[in-house]
C-alpha cells in the first residue's frame, strides 16, 4: 500500500513521491511474510497526466531477505534472499510491472490514444503525434521517443488479444 508523501511541482511537470505504508510483504515466490526489508531504492515512473501536467510517481521498490556476506565486495552489491525460500524478490506493484518505466493505466492510455475500437481497429492519432502530446523523449531523440509510444502500443495490444483485459484490470 502507498501513500503521497510529497508533492514536487516542476516548470513542466510534477513529481508525487510515494511512500509505502505497510511493514512488510509476502515473498512473490513462496508466500512468507517478512517485514525484514534490506534495500529499498526508488524509481521514477510515468502516470498520467493531470490538468494537462506531466505527472511522474517516485516510488520506493523493496528487496527482502537477509544478507549474505559473502556475495559483498567492493565491485558488487549485496545480493537478498528471502529467508524461507533464498530467492531475491522485489516487492510486486499490481500496477506496474517489472522493469517498466510507465503505470499500466498509463500504458492503457498510450495505446487508446494510438487505436480506437473498431473491426479492424483504426487509428486515431498517428505514433508521432502521441509522442509529441505525451511529450515524451527518450535522451533528447524524437525517433526513440516514436519508438517508445510503438513498443507500448503493440504490448498492450498483444496482451489484449491474449487475454481480452487491459492491464490494470
Amino acid at each position: 500500500m502507498l501513500l503521497c508523501l510529497v508533492i514536487r511541482v516542476k516548470l513542466d511537470y510534477t513529481i508525487l513521491k510515494l511512500q509505502l505504508v505497510n511493514d512488510g510483504i509476502n515473498c512473490p515466490n513462496c508466500n512468507e511474510y517478512t517485514s525484514t526489508i534490506h534495500q529499498t531504492r526508488s524509481i521514477l515512473v510515468r502516470d498520467l497526466s493531470i490538468v494537462g501536467r506531466l505527472v511522474y510517481l517516485k516510488i520506493p521498490r523493496r528487496l527482502l531477505g537477509e544478507t549474505h556476506a559473502e556475495e559483498t565486495s567492493a565491485r558488487f552489491h549485496p545480493q537478498f534472499r528471502c529467508n524461507n525460500c533464498k530467492k531475491s524478490p522485489t516487492e510486486i506493484l499490481s500496477w506496474l510491472n517489472r522493469k517498466q518505466r510507465q503505470t499500466n493505466r498509463y500504458q492503457e492510455y498510450i495505446y487508446e490514444r494510438v487505436s480506437v475500437a473498431g473491426d479492424p481497429p483504426r487509428k486515431e492519432l498517428t505514433v508521432k503525434q502521441v509522442s509529441e502530446n505525451e511529450k515524451m523523449s527518450v535522451a533528447g531523440e524524437p525517433r526513440r521517443s516514436e519508438d517508445a509510444v510503438q513498443d507500448i502500443f503493440h504490448k498492450v495490444a498483444k496482451l489484449k488479444k491474449k487475454t481480452g483485459e487491459f492491464l490494470s484490470d
